[in-house]
């Protein structure tokens, strides 16, 4: 009797085996290699002002991705992540950072597939992949400096363009509107300098439709039929 369970044991080990060598022959897959680009088109928003670490989020792809003239993720094959995480805005201009996880790739088969992918198109991205609006307060003043000069830039132009219906009037208006357009931008400047010591920071927003590029950190292996 323990003879004939032994065999048949064996007998069992040997069919079990020999299914799954026919198995992993006939499976194929498909490689996406690392660095390749793609689209994401978002399902449902996802924002610093209402979500925290842990939310879930689909976005679906918006270009088909190819390999050897063979299409192995069609358009709208559904990509899941989540929020890894985030830090809220803050004073002095200090804007949020938004940092995404993407998580898997369910393939037309309805395999679930990691992967890892890196946004390359956003607003900023900050060195570590947080995608932000605004750094801080020197950021911001940097750019009401530049705003102050575009001012006096505009007004100076201004004054010289009444040449055209007015010759030789520009030697008059150009130095009053200059001198104008001078005092309106560091005004301005200073004015919102202050403003944004106070002012919270932007928050960052990826509204439901939205598309992002990325790009694909690791190959990953998609079976083919």
């Amino acid at each position: 009797m323990k003879k004939i369970f032994v065999i048949f044991i064996a007998l069992l080990f040997t069919t079990v085996h020999s299914y799954a060598g026919t198995f992993k022959a006939d499976a194929k897959t498909k490689r996406v290699a690392a660095g390749t680009q793609f689209q994401l088109q978002f399902l449902q928003p996802v924002s610093t002002s209402s979500g925290s670490e842990g939310d879930f989020f689909t976005a679906v792809i918006k270009n088909e991705l190819k390999a050897d003239s063979t299409i192995i993720l069609p358009v709208g094959t559904i990509v899941r992540g989540s929020i890894s995480s985030v830090k809220t805005a803050k004073r002095f201009s200090r804007g949020a950072k938004l940092y995404l996880d993407f998580d898997h790739v369910v393939t037309p088969n309805g395999r679930q597939i990691p992967l890892d992918l890196s946004v390359t198109s956003y607003d900023k991205i900050y060195y570590d992949g947080g995608l932000y609006k605004n750094l801080g307060y020197g950021e911001a003043v940097k750019q009401n400096y530049d705003r102050g000069v575009e001012i006096t830039k505009n007004a100076a132009e201004y004054g010289l363009s009444v040449q055209d219906s007015h010759p030789g009037l520009q030697y008059l208006t150009t130095p009053i509107c200059a001198v104008g357009g001078f005092f309106g931008g560091v005004g301005y400047f200073i004015g919102d300098s202050v403003a944004d010591m106070f002012r919270r920071g932007q928050d960052v927003f990826i509204k439901e439709g939205d598309i992002l590029n990325v790009s694909l950190i690791n190959p990953i292996d998609v079976p083919v039929y």
